[in-house]
């Protein structure tokens, strides 16, 4: 994943191709090859070995091979590692709706599926995975005027689906800051408006998910900016990311700087309320949209 990258024409890896990327480059680092060596044993350009250790292309089981051998790995090691590589250049569950996907999305699908922890900030909408249907349908009608209404419920679905990981034995943790702004804007009229402010009460009410509303009192604060999620995997591979939407397309950060910039604003927004008073806030729209 790079630093910082549109993602308009990229391709998505999936998150178990980002953590064999990085244990391959902490292999061949480990047995002190160099890219040009690595690259020789290939018979490719240097450029190629490193955009199999960025996760920026499939990883093909007879370069893996080849690769682990120059760096003195073992067979069973070997064998292993293939059998991960092949998994791992699988199509996400997402594939099926690539057509109703935009590209710079579909890395975003891949890792909040593999996150152990999501920390959000939404200044417009509630968060795509505590929409309803009837919000996530109006807010997907807006953003794609021109679709059929086919391909809208095909949108409308894939947003759904994603929510699944919400409700696995093992969920991720789920930590949702948003402006006040968010519960005002109509979104699709009043009653899905109330249904919407019904599933957040709900999802306030799990053990691994917070929702944190920052009021207009608050007035000018630290973190107003664009929407963005914060990233964070068990898996000690990969670093914590940050994603942050603009207008055609996205970035996302993993710079150490630029995800500590965006987790001291997440931080410092979520003590300009508190979970009782967001939820007395929730409370009393869902009585107006009444």
């Amino acid at each position: 994943m790079s630093e910082a990258r549109s993602g308009a024409g990229t391709s998505a890896p999936t998150v178990l191709r980002m953590i064999l990327g990085r244990r391959l480059q902490d292999r061949r680092q480990g047995a002190q090859v160099s890219l040009d060596d690595a690259a020789k044993a290939l018979r490719v350009k240097p450029l190629t070995i490193r955009r199999l250790e960025k996760a920026e292309v499939a990883l093909k089981p007879l370069y893996v091979e080849k690769l682990l051998q120059t760096y003195g790995a073992g067979q069973q090691e070997i064998d292993e590692f293939v059998t991960l590589a092949e998994r791992a250049n699988q199509p996400g569950w997402w594939y099926p709706y690539r057509d109703v996907l935009p590209s710079w999305f579909t890395a975003y699908v891949s890792l909040e599926t593999g996150a152990k922890t999501l920390r959000t900030y939404e200044p417009h909408y509630v968060t795509g995975l505590l929409q309803t249907h009837g919000y996530a349908r109006a807010l997907l009608r807006a953003g794609f005027p021109h679709d059929s209404d086919e391909d809208l419920e095909r949108r409308v679905d894939l947003r759904l689906r994603r929510q699944s990981l919400l409700e696995k034995a093992e969920p991720p943790t789920l930590w949702v800051v948003m402006e006040e702004a968010v519960l005002h804007r109509v979104v699709g009229g009043a009653e899905v408006m109330r249904e919407q402010i019904d599933r957040l009460l709900a999802a306030s009410e799990l053990d691994h998910v917070s929702i944190d509303i920052v009021p207009f009192s608050a007035g000018a604060h630290f973190g107003v900016c664009a929407p963005f999620t914060y990233f964070r995997f068990e898996e000690r591979e990969l670093p914590d990311i940050v994603y942050s939407e603009i207008l055609s397309g996205s970035m996302y950060l993993d710079q150490r700087s630029d995800v500590a910039a965006h987790l001291e604003a997440h931080n410092r927004m979520s003590l300009l309320t508190s979970l009782a008073d967001s939820k007395a806030l929730l409370n009393r729209m869902r009585k107006e949209y009444s």
